[in-house]
């Protein structure tokens, strides 16, 4: 229409000029016209060329058969390894038969499939990529994929300067690429810095980490990931998100889109001056490889960024406190690469739509001027139509015409790859709700809770799970090594929509656990996340098992050793701590006068210098100067007949409690978690009484929390009548909320209630508070010192008012990691189910050695259960057992 009018203007002006300008104007309006319905039939030609193309190629994605057998070299990595469990998880899933092995070198299946017939993928691990490169002939791989590309190894390695040969070649001007970026990949790039006078807006200077995964080399194929990792100062450990809400956020909307292409053109220039740059790699490259790799882009106040680092493998910086997103992210790049790329035909099966582009493409002697000479080609389009068609996080870098432009003309199979990915683009213009393969890697929030399971199971340190998680599996154990105190679990879900919770329906996500000796337990719930009340989908079960200090049994030449505290937690500053050499008192030993006397571990070792050579099992309490009678059940029996006993205290103080009550009966048959009064008549005979009344009640509103008095007279009350002697006996202690005034309120209570005669125990403070688990207090290292002088001045306050102490301070400080179940890490007692229903001789119970396990499983403070005949227990811990036979001494001491 343009053009008619044109015409139509110029006969005006000109309708007097000669017959010479007429016919130009004709020939010319032909010419464009002409032009414009040759170019409408060539791009309708190619349309449908290519939509021929694709039509073999989906053909031959019927016929082709995918051989899946896959070869994973760990390395250094163990097989519960998470990124091993995790391509274990993904390839079975995907119907792979897996071989796991160490390295190349050591794989007999390797060295028995070597003309690599037998396997279809082979996956080299961080660690292992060295024994690939040696061992894997990469000319001699037909059909078979690794996840490495030699191209890129050589030009990305720190060994012999290869970041930097193929830069070195072209000049700062050719190619966006910081000479920093030649450095280690050990080492941190510099964080941009402002320029005085060029100082560009803080909210456009970022460090980012965008993730490339690497198809082919010749051609140049590439894929980004959705997912990112910005850092916005020097400081910042980096946060995930999604590329174009990156963009959109630094740069606004109208410049977000010529942002991405930068980014885009900045990546796709590096890798192709490094495919390009380099020399043919040694052993030929691999059509159907492919290789992750992570660039660090710098952007310092412009839309254009700038590449400071690549790493030839997957570097996800650690991202602040909640060191897990860095494992999370990798690990859902991993699963997103695998899940693109496999599984993928590897081969081709004969078939009449091969033939077909046999005809067209191939033989040099159709009717293009380049041709396919191999299979492999035709091969290498099937997978790349496959990978476009595949909903995934990664989207198509390369080819395509806004990552970068080049002035020589393409090769046939580029030519053909573009065309594939135009045909693709197309597609999903037309359709309302186009399928994408941009599909982020962690969902989106909200929506229902439609799977409720776990993508995985985090933990650091990292616990190896029997059976290795899946899934599908919801129970799982694991042991640890005496020195792991405490293990921080993160669980991932693999819906968005559903919501974990650790150990309750209002737990944390992630959290610190306190792992004691023994078996600990952690419940993970997969829910819907409605509040208030959330339903719980899913539970999962993790027992942890940790194992008792390292223990040499003392047999032939030994010495003695002894200590007073950890190195690993000096509570007394100017005291020695670990083993020291023991000297046995000279003169004999004596009773002690009270329970409180100072004392040490003993412990028979072969040399005081290692604790490894130490026999555990006979370690003892020794008190300075004299020793605790133990005192006999026949004699505690007569010793606490017609006696009445009263505990007040929190879980320590029970402990102390469940254990008089197993050495007068022999053996617990009523316990249970008592968080209130309680009241035993059913003791040595019916002839002892024991109450017990929990305090503080934490878990109360402020309001609502009783006092101690209260708690105390409750107490007093529930237990009466009571005799105003020391028949009548009262044991009070905690861990550390224990002080002076609680005594002092003792005191006066006794005095307005006629008691005053009665005799009080004070079991003073002990160990624990001392790890960092969410949900509750923890002290510092140097808050803990201050713990001790408290404890003094309670024992102190006690002798003041004619108490009993027994220091169980002075007991744990030194064995505070032989804590047992509990949040607190502060419970040295646990019960467990006998073996047999029958109850257990006293003596037999309570002088086994201490730190030997007897029953298979343990129950800590849970409810008794209910059958026709009555379970027994007994109360095993070897540091309460010590500090609950001085308190018997106390309550029975030998001239009594």
């Amino acid at each position: 229409m343009r053009r008619l009018l044109f015409l139509r203007m110029l006969l005006r002006r000109h309708a007097c000029a000669a017959p010479l300008v007429l016919l130009l104007a004709l020939l010319y309006l032909c010419y464009q016209t002409l032009k414009v319905d040759r170019n409408r039939n060539r791009s309708q030609s190619e349309e449908m060329e290519t939509r021929r193309v694709i039509s073999a190629l989906d053909a031959l994605q019927e016929e082709t058969q995918v051989r899946r057998q896959a070869v994973v070299l760990m390395g250094r990595h163990g097989p519960s390894d998470p990124e091993v469990v995790l391509h274990l998880q993904v390839l079975q899933q995907m119907g792979y038969q897996v071989h796991l092995t160490r390295f190349a070198e050591t794989s007999s299946f390797l060295r028995t499939q070597s003309d690599v017939g037998g396997w279809s993928l082979l996956l080299c691990l961080s660690s292992s990529e060295p024994s690939c490169l040696r061992r894997i002939r990469f000319s001699h791989l037909q059909h078979q994929m690794v996840n490495l590309l030699p191209e890129l190894m050589e030009a990305f390695s720190d060994a012999g300067e290869g970041r930097c040969r193929f830069y070195l070649q072209l000049t700062e001007a050719d190619l966006p690429m910081r000479p920093v970026s030649c450095g280690s990949s050990n080492q941190k790039p510099p964080f941009p810095q402002n320029r005085p006078g060029h100082a560009p807006s803080p909210a456009l200077v970022a460090m980012v980490n965008v993730f490339v995964l690497v198809t082919s080399v010749t051609p140049l194929t590439s894929f980004l990931h959705d997912i990112i990792v910005v850092k916005t100062s020097e400081n910042d450990p980096g946060q995930q998100t999604q590329i174009r809400t990156f963009l959109l956020q630094r740069f606004g909307p109208a410049s977000a889109q010529l942002a991405r292409i930068q980014v885009q053109r900045a990546v796709v220039a590096v890798l192709r001056a490094a495919s390009t740059n380099q020399e043919p790699a040694a052993g030929g490259s691999c059509l159907l490889c492919f290789q992750l790799l992570t660039f660090t882009l710098m952007f310092s106040g412009a839309a254009s960024p700038a590449v400071v680092q690549v790493d030839p493998g997957l570097s996800v910086p650690s991202q602040g406190e909640d060191a897990f997103r860095g494992q999370i992210t990798r690990d859902r790049v991993l699963e997103d690469s695998l899940r693109l790329l496999l599984p993928l035909p590897t081969h081709l099966q004969p078939h009449r739509a091969l033939e077909t582009l046999r005809r067209q493409y191939g033989g040099c002697r159709g009717t293009h001027g380049s041709c396919l000479n191999h299979d492999d080609h035709f091969l290498f389009l099937l997978r790349f139509h496959l990978q476009l068609q595949t909903p995934s996080a990664f989207h198509l870098l390369h080819p395509s015409s806004s990552s970068s432009s080049s002035s020589a003309p393409p090769s046939l199979l580029l030519l053909l790859l573009l065309r594939i990915s135009r045909h693709h683009d197309l597609q999903s213009s037309r359709e309302a709700n186009p399928p994408t393969n941009q599909q982020p890697a962690s969902g989106s929030p909200g929506g229902s809770c439609s799977d409720p399971r776990l993508r995985q199971i985090y933990s650091e340190p990292p616990l190896s799970l029997t059976p290795p998680f899946s899934p599908a599996l919801k129970e799982y154990w694991a042991q640890v090594p005496f020195d792991t105190v405490m293990v921080r679990i993160r669980p991932e879900p693999i819906s968005a929509a559903c919501v974990v919770r650790l150990d309750n329906h209002r737990g944390p996500r992630t959290a610190n656990f306190p792992v004691g000796m023994g078996t600990s337990q952690i419940s993970i719930l997969v829910t819907d996340g409605a509040e208030p009340r959330s339903v719980v989908m899913t539970i999962y079960t993790v027992h942890i098992y940790r194992e008792s200090r390292p223990s040499l049994p003392a047999f032939g030449d030994h010495v003695t050793c002894s200590f007073l505290q950890d190195c690993g937690m000096r509570v007394q500053p100017g005291r020695s701590c670990g083993l020291q050499p023991h000297l046995p008192p000279q003169s004999p030993v004596r009773p002690c006068s009270s329970g409180h006397v100072p004392g040490r571990w003993v412990v028979p070792c072969l040399s005081c210098s290692d604790n490894r050579t130490c026999d555990w099992r006979e370690v003892t309490w020794q008190p300075d100067g004299c020793y605790h009678p133990p005192v006999r059940r026949p004699l505690l029996q007569d010793c606490m007949a017609d006696r009445k006993v009263m505990f007040i205290g929190d879980s320590t103080n029970r402990g102390m409690m469940f254990f008089l009550m197993e050495r007068l009966n022999g053996s617990l048959q009523d316990w249970g978690r008592a968080h209130h009064t309680l009241l035993y008549r059913n003791l040595n005979r019916r002839r002892t009484q024991v109450s017990y009344s929990y305090y503080p009640r934490f878990w109360l509103e402020g309001s609502q929390r009783p006092t101690f008095r209260q708690a105390l007279l409750q107490l007093i009350n529930r237990s009466r009548p009571l005799e105003n002697s020391n028949q009548t006996v009262l044991v009070v202690g905690g861990v550390q909320w224990l002080n002076s005034d609680h005594l002092r309120t003792v005191q006066d209570v006794l005095d307005r209630e006629s008691l005053s005669e009665v005799l009080v125990v004070v079991k003073s403070l002990g160990m624990g508070f001392h790890l960092p688990v969410d949900g509750i207090r923890s002290l510092s290292l140097t808050e803990i010192p201050g713990l001790f002088r408290d404890n003094a001045e309670l024992i102190s306050t006690a002798g003041h008012l004619r108490f009993e102490a027994v220091d169980t301070f002075s007991i744990t400080m030194g064995r505070y990691k032989e804590f047992l179940q509990g949040r607190c890490a502060c419970h040295f007692h646990e019960v467990e189910k006998l073996q047999s229903s029958d109850p257990a001789d006293s003596e037999a119970s309570t002088r086994k050695k201490p730190g030997t396990r007897t029953g298979s499983h343990s129950m800590l403070d849970t409810e008794q259960e209910v059958g026709s005949k009555a379970p027994t227990f007994r109360v095993r811990g070897a540091v309460n057992q010590v500090y609950s036979e001085i308190l018997l001494s106390r309550l029975c001491p030998g001239n009594r």
